[in-house]
């Protein structure tokens, strides 16, 4: 066979790539001889979609001895794939390998090839790697052959004097050395088939990695005869959602439609699946076990070369090692429906999916599905003048409680096309309910909402969705169904009720002393703060109204009004309120709280102390140990002005005597006013003397007084 060679040139690699992307080489095909011609198919069967953004997919199907299905799946659903698949051969055959294209970085596979692709090399680039190398090289003259030296860069002038970098290839041919210069060069063969061969491998690995929206999964049993067989996995689905329509008559009871929205984003056809709808809130999660991970190791250098270096020591790991014992949580229960996909988990995902529903609907239907995902329904009752939405449509699912979840299942097969979406009616029952206006002003400062005081009576948990509300045959107005539970109540609003009117005043705060006590020299003196709120509602309308009133709701604060709330929310009071048509009524709504305030005595004066002595609030006992208090501060302060009186006549007699000094000094001991000076300093000195001596008793009596005083204070404890 004629050998052929891989040439490569200025734009061939890019060629060759795309070539090679669309012929696929048998090693990327993989060896298929054993397959049948016609391959088993498995497909969809069984749809659980959840609430939390996953979908339980089951694919039922038969083959026949040894066989290989070969499913694809788009590449960001293989993480979800390899956490929760499960494979079963029902018919006695074992499952062997389950395989799957490999996600190694395609740099990583790119370094391994005797050319390395990886990170868009030149031409220069690739033919330095293969130094050495033979080739063929055509620059349009006859070609040349040699081996690779490798590749230069020379600065070359140009007739202006320009110096400019050119790339010359040389070779070492059988005349000698020779310099080509690349530019020129317009083909480059290499005559080594396993370099050829390791070229071709690069760019096929380059060319089949940029298909990565699809990546295949192949399933191999091993058994003897034809036999059932199931694959089931969770992926990422749409979230299911729901929407409902509900007919209020005066003359029955509320009428709920409840339909839910299912969408196929894949690109298969769901054809006659068995389908289930849960609501509850699964834990899922994302783990990225596609990517191959690598372990880095550590480089060891030979004994010989290596060369010693510091030490460190790391610390005992005795007591870690008891504290990580103690640290370490029991094993954990076994999983139960409410676990998450996936894992050990997957078992009570695939129950939820399997388990099949008891409660049957009161109501039948014809129902109908084309391939684009609509949904029609033959009506049974004909022509109807009223907006009575029950007869034409009837539940299509059986509801049925799993444990914390609600399971609506699909009557009848359901088929949906891909990338397609449809609406499957869930319920369609009465309920009860009540008309009310509800007032918050936070919503409307004036106005309250129509509304209802809707209770799930219909037997089955609901989940959040849009309402639209239908006043007998018209449209009234939107709501938004919580989440509720069977029995469970809530209020609806759909419309802003014109005919009533709330005016809400509220009162300035108002405090008022309730109590004092001390303890240890500090007071508590207990203030009362009291709000008042009032509101003030006019029916306008010729009918009777119900008003729920919605009052902000404060731990803190207590009720005091005579009227009572009729419920109480997590943040709301709601207080009822009969309106008749053409009335009005009045609500106040007083609350209270008890402030504490603390304060030290020893920071408070005379006044502020008599401020409490004058409130009616503070007992007698603990006027009279405040009155006790005022009378020893003003023994203190008694003292204490003694005590500066007498500071202040030594200042002023020394003050004195320093002027006598001067005028002594100056002055003649003969003259007359000389002995008149020094008499009088005499009898300063001696009124000096008595001065200092009341100084130390007064200071030693402001210190005692003081002392006495604090200590009253520091274990003065009355109520």
């Amino acid at each position: 066979m004629k050998r052929r060679n891989l040439l490569v040139g200025l734009a061939g690699a890019a060629a060759l790539a795309g070539s090679l992307a669309l012929r696929p080489t048998a090693e990327a095909q993989g060896d298929r001889s054993g397959e049948r011609a016609v391959p088993p198919k498995l497909p969809i069967r069984k749809v659980v979609l959840f609430s939390s953004g996953v979908g339980f997919f089951q694919r039922e199907g038969e083959v026949d001895g040894d066989a290989k299905i070969d499913l694809a799946f788009p590449a960001g659903d293989i993480n979800d794939l390899l956490k929760s698949l499960t494979v079963q051969d029902l018919g006695g055959g074992q499952v062997q390998a389950v395989g799957y294209d490999s996600r190694d970085p395609v740099e990583r596979t790119l370094r391994s090839f005797a050319i390395d692709l990886a990170g868009n090399p030149s031409q220069a680039a690739i033919l330095d790697q293969a130094r050495g190398e033979k080739v063929e090289v055509v620059t349009g003259g006859p070609p040349v052959t040699g081996s690779i030296l490798g590749v230069e860069s020379k600065n070359v002038s140009d007739k202006d004097g320009k110096v400019t970098k050119v790339e010359y290839l040389n070779l070492f041919t059988t005349s000698g050395m020779q310099s080509l210069k690349l530019a020129d060069v317009t083909q480059i063969r290499f005559l080594n088939p396993t370099l050829e061969g390791e070229l071709r491998k690069a760019l096929e690995t380059l060319a089949l990695s940029k298909d990565t929206r699809k990546k295949s999964v192949r399933v191999q049993f091993k058994g003897a005869g034809k036999r059932p067989v199931r694959v089931s996995y969770v992926t990422e689905s749409p979230v299911w959602k729901t929407s409902y329509r509900l007919v209020l008559d005066k003359a029955g009871k509320p009428f709920l439609q409840g339909w839910a929205v299912v969408e196929n984003p894949s690109d298969e056809d769901w054809s006659d699946v068995r389908m289930s709808l849960v609501s509850g809130r699964p834990i899922s999660f994302k783990m990225d076990l596609y990517t191959p991970l690598y372990n880095p190791r550590p480089t060891v250098e030979p004994e010989l070369f290596a060369s010693l270096r510091p030490p460190t020591y790391e610390g005992s790991m005795e007591r870690a090692r008891g504290a990580i014992v103690a640290a370490t949580p029991a094993p954990m229960p076994a999983p139960t429906s409410a676990g998450a996909p996936g894992g050990a988990r997957g078992g009570a995902m695939r129950k939820l999916a399997e388990d099949a529903s008891k409660a049957k609907d009161e109501k039948s239907m014809s129902l109908g599905m084309n391939t684009g995902g609509t949904v029609y329904f033959k009506d049974q009752t004909g022509d109807s003048d009223g907006m009575n939405i029950g007869q034409s449509v009837a539940s299509a699912a059986q509801a049925a409680q799993l444990g914390d979840y609600f399971q609506y299942s699909m009557e009848d097969a359901v088929s949906v096309a891909r990338q397609k979406s449809a609406l499957i009616p869930i319920v369609n029952r009465e309920v009860e309910g009540g008309r009310v206006s509800i007032f918050n002003p936070s919503t409307h400062s004036k106005y309250p909402l129509l509304g209802l005081r809707f209770k799930n009576a219909a037997g089955l948990s609901l989940m959040q969705g849009p309402v639209t509300v239908f006043d007998g045959t018209t449209y009234a107005g939107d709501a938004r169904m919580p989440d509720l539970q069977a029995g469970e109540e809530r209020l609806l609003s759909y419309a802003i009720d014109l005919g009533t009117e709330v005016e809400m005043k509220p009162t300035p705060a108002a405090g008022r002393l309730v109590m004092v006590k001390i303890v240890k020299g500090v007071m508590f003196a207990t203030e009362k703060d009291r709000q008042e709120v009032a509101y003030k509602a006019v029916n306008r309308s010729k009918t009777d109204r119900t008003l729920l009133v919605e009052h902000p709701y404060r731990p803190q604060y207590t009720l005091t009004s005579a009227t009572k709330p009729a419920e109480r929310t997590r943040d709301m009071y709601r207080f009822e309120m009969k309106l008749p048509a053409g009335g009005s009524a009045d609500l106040p709504v007083a609350e209270e709280r008890e402030l504490v305030n603390r304060i030290a005595i020893t920071s408070l004066n005379d006044d502020q102390i008599r401020f409490y002595l004058q409130q009616p609030a503070v007992s007698e006992k603990v006027k009279t140990q405040l009155a006790e208090a005022i009378r020893m501060h003003g023994l203190v302060m008694q003292a204490r002005a003694e005590l500066n009186r007498v500071n202040a006549q030594l200042d002023e007699i020394s003050k004195d005597q320093d002027r006598l000094r001067k005028n002594l000094k100056e002055m003649p001991p003969t003259a007359t006013a000389y002995k008149r000076y020094l008499e009088k300093f005499d009898a300063q000195e001696t009124q000096i003397e008595k001065l200092q001596a009341d100084q130390k008793r007064l200071g030693d009596q402001v210190q005692q007084r003081q002392i006495a005083y604090e200590q009253f204070l520091t274990n003065l404890t009355v109520e």
